[in-house]
């Protein structure tokens, strides 16, 4: 049972839940296609929307129903009270509580977390009644006092990421349902059993995405309920938004634990389920082996003295393991797996110090004629197809001249072209928010 002088820190802590919204896609190919990402059709704000027009809970067995969200969330009925897994975002928590209620209105015995960020911890307070157990893995306290202190910074990376707005998004509604109705009474370390109404659960503890995460195993079922531990996509080993270090060999080991289970229904917390262990074995069998892959031609790289920028541009996944890159991306992975192992300081002198390259970009502006000179530089790498690099030019331009009309509409023109290209979701939020703010910059 978690201790009674942790829940005056916790009420607090709670209330940063869901601004650790992760930026996480859904699994199912019905639901996300790359190309009108490609192609500009979807903004990534959307993806906070999906399941709002969902008509009736998901029947997965005779037990298990599921309502699809950002986040979705699962209930298990069963003849002495219900079990609910995972409880999507604020926003969504009422749609789903009615659709799942309009199968089973029997108490909520047990709520449990799959992990602790805001689009599965969203919908704790509406769902919990007085004698209902929440649980949760016991790392969620210190991973949600992390989320608190930071917090200001996590909402304004979620905010720029998904392009919603800080005072009406979703996860601006927690402090609504935060405090002791969130609060978590019951936690555990390796496994925690217990068994309602004749079924049998079986919590396990299986870090990846976060520290504190969970499987949920029901084993007359052969179900796992696995949260965040798979997608249909690269995973996030490192998120823009920026979150501690993501062990690759954790996600590698928590996979394998769930494997020796056989299971019959995957069920993730973003996405369809899978069913049937031959395509369960395929599908995270492949997602395992392209994370080690990633893992060890990263840990190669660096035990041969390759520098971080160039394992980021060289390391690709053979045609066998080529998850896609609609969610992760390999070379951010790359570069979280590096620093997460050695740190931010390459072994060079000039990066011991407390000042930038940035602070030297006026100086090669100046050098280089001034910034018209960069803009039309920039502009003919940009046509050249090194959007990149013609980024990396004007962002030299723009620091020498912030407040030059060429330089701010040769930036846009280039952000533009990335976003055009672009087929991952976190990408393109970045790339939405460059533009808005460049064209802010450029309004009279």
């Amino acid at each position: 049972m978690i201790d009674s002088n942790l829940k005056g820190r916790m009420t607090l802590i709670l209330l940063a839940a869901a601004m650790s919204i992760p930026l996480s896609l859904p699994s199912s190919a019905d639901s996300y296609e790359p190309e009108a990402l490609k192609s500009g059709r979807v903004d990534p704000s959307l993806h906070l929307q999906q399941g709002s027009d969902q008509l009736a809970a998901q029947k997965i067995n005779d037990v298990i129903y599921k309502a699809t969200g950002f986040g979705n969330t699962f209930m298990v009925v069963t003849n002495e009270g219900n079990v609910i897994i995972d409880t999507s975002l604020p926003a969504m928590a009422p749609k789903h509580k009615q659709l799942l209620t309009a199968v089973s209105d029997e108490a909520v015995h047990s709520i449990i977390i799959t992990h602790g960020h805001g689009d599965h911890t969203g919908g704790v307070a509406l769902w919990r009644e007085p004698k209902t157990q929440v649980i949760a893995q016991q790392n969620m306290v210190e991973f949600l006092n992390y989320q608190k202190r930071l917090g200001k910074l996590f909402m304004q990376r979620n905010s720029a990421q998904f392009g919603f707005d800080l005072v009406t998004s979703p996860a601006s509604t927690t402090s609504q349902s935060a405090g002791v109705n969130m609060l978590p009474n019951t936690l555990f370390d390796r496994r925690l059993d217990f068994t309602l109404g004749g079924e049998q659960f079986e919590i396990l503890h299986t870090p990846a995405e976060t520290y504190d995460a969970l499987t949920v195993w029901m084993p007359e079922y052969k179900a796992a309920f696995v949260g965040d531990l798979f997608y249909r996509s690269f995973p996030n080993i490192y998120t823009l938004r920026g979150t501690k270090p993501r062990w690759a060999l954790d996600y590698i080991e928590s996979i394998n634990r769930v494997l020796a289970l056989q299971p019959e229904i995957l069920l993730p917390s973003h996405g369809e389920p899978i069913m049937g262990n031959d395509n369960i074995r395929r599908e995270m069998i492949r997602y395992r082996d392209a994370i080690q892959y990633v893992h060890d031609q990263t840990v190669l790289g660096m035990n041969q003295g390759r520098d971080v920028f160039s394992l980021m541009r060289e390391i690709k996944l053979p045609a066998e393991l080529d998850v896609g890159e609609a969610y992760g991306w390999v070379s951010w992975s790359v570069r979280g797996i590096y620093e997460g192992y050695m740190g931010w300081f390459d072994g060079d002198p000039v990066n011991m110090y407390a000042q930038s390259p940035q602070s030297i970009y006026a100086d090669l502006v100046q050098l280089a004629g001034g910034a018209e000179k960069v803009v039309a530089l920039a502009e003919e790498t940009l046509h050249r197809g090194d959007a990149v690099k013609a980024l990396l030019l004007i962002e030299a331009a723009l620091d020498a001249e912030p407040n030059n009309p060429a330089v701010q509409a040769m930036r846009l023109q280039i952000l533009t072209a990335l976003r055009k290209a672009s087929g991952n979701l976190n990408e393109s939020g970045w790339l939405n928010h460059g533009i808005k703010h460049t064209k802010r910059q450029m309004a009279p």
